[in-house]
């Protein structure tokens, strides 16, 4: 394949404060630009993200803030309308609007990339067309999502898209790998407070730490209310800029992985934590949901939790050896699966359905 010039509109690849987005899309943007292809991201000045860009120049592609629709039009009109596939993400302000300038000014390949497509079905069905409309879906010629599962099924037959694939989280494996650290932690968590989210959080963390009241835990993540009642074994950090994520993980005997309650439902819902803290090595306690199992293997590479007793049996018995076990055969199987280069291919070979080629010409190895 030859060198693609790709342009993508997401929430954030300078900003990880209060969203899971901008992590997974620097791992896809370094793996893209390695394999030779020009990459331009393009994000919405949000006042959410004024001072908390973790990373104000990624290393990879080239990353351009603008301020609104009018000057995204006037000033990428050409790049936009000259690339060989212009990407629009979910939650990304006036993503309708822009979607619909994408679809009538690229002459390239368009694809919508849903990181919260269960949210977005949800809101779609309330009738609410914020970051696409059922119009809009059957006007991209692929629907890229972070759930795989029937949903996509769904969405090829409820709203006429051409081509609904999968194209889940990933992780960098140069950021993410094991390093030594001291054990700081018997468990964490990391992760922005979702209403939703919160009671499973309750149940396989707090209600734990309660119980278990020697104890060390720790919560990360911002924008939790002041009334969430912290045991004193809970250690609270507001938020983790991504240069610490490595260290944090190093510094647990487990982490904890939670699923939204519209991800829960609609399976096959992997969030790029679950990727991250095992390319670290750190043995996963996850809720449970549907297609887990494709992703890792219960009990040999992650350890599934329906209530607080589950939680407290593996802190309390799992011994070292297995313990670290576990950590390494998930470990193994993110790098065999799940990294940036993973999706990279994937992507191209997306396109290459998409225009009906038949073979990648672009000989990079994965890994």
């Amino acid at each position: 394949m030859r060198r693609l010039r790709i342009v993508m509109f997401g929430l954030s690849v300078t900003s990880s404060w209060g969203n899971g987005h901008a992590t997974p899309y620097r791992s896809l943007i370094r793996a893209l630009t390695m394999r030779g292809h020009d990459v331009l991201f393009l994000e919405r000045d949000l006042p959410c993200h004024v001072g908390h860009r973790d990373v104000s120049h990624p290393l990879f592609g080239r990353t351009r803030i603008y301020a609104s629709l009018r000057e995204v039009k006037e000033l990428y009109r050409r790049e936009v309308r000259e690339a060989d596939m212009v990407v629009v993400g979910s939650r990304v302000p006036e993503g309708t609007e822009i979607g619909r300038w994408v679809t009538s000014t690229a002459r390239g390949l368009r694809a919508f990339y849903d990181l919260d497509m269960p949210v977005t079905m949800a809101m779609l069905d309330r009738g609410d067309e914020t970051y696409i409309s059922r119009e809009l879906a059957s006007r991209y010629n692929m629907y890229l999502s972070f759930t795989g599962g029937p949903l996509l099924e769904q969405v090829e037959r409820k709203y006429g898209t051409l081509m609904a694939r999968p194209l889940y989280a990933s992780v960098d494996p140069m950021a993410y790998h094991p390093e030594p650290a001291d054990i700081e932690w018997d468990l964490g968590y990391m992760g922005t407070y979702v209403p939703d989210r919160q009671p499973m959080l309750s149940k396989l963390l707090i209600q734990p730490a309660r119980l278990k009241k020697t104890g060390r835990l720790v919560v990360a993540g911002p924008q939790y209310p002041d009334d969430v009642a912290w045991p004193p074994n809970i250690q609270r950090i507001e938020h983790l800029p991504q240069a610490h994520h490595r260290r944090f993980y190093n510094s647990q005997r487990f982490t904890l992985n939670l699923t939204r309650m519209d991800m829960a439902r609609a399976g096959y819902s992997p969030n790029v934590r679950l990727f991250e803290a095992a390319a670290c090595g750190t043995p996963i306690i996850s809720d449970s949901w549907d297609g887990l199992s494709s992703f890792f293997e219960p009990d040999s590479e992650i350890l599934v939790a329906r209530n607080s007793r589950d939680t407290l049996r593996y802190l309390r018995d799992i011994s070292e050896s297995e313990r670290i076990a576990i950590g390494n055969r998930a470990r193994a199987k993110v790098m065999s699966a799940h990294t940036g280069t993973h999706r990279a291919v994937e992507l191209e070979g997306y396109i290459m359905e998409a225009l009906g080629e038949a073979e990648l010409s672009l000989t990079v190895p994965v890994g």
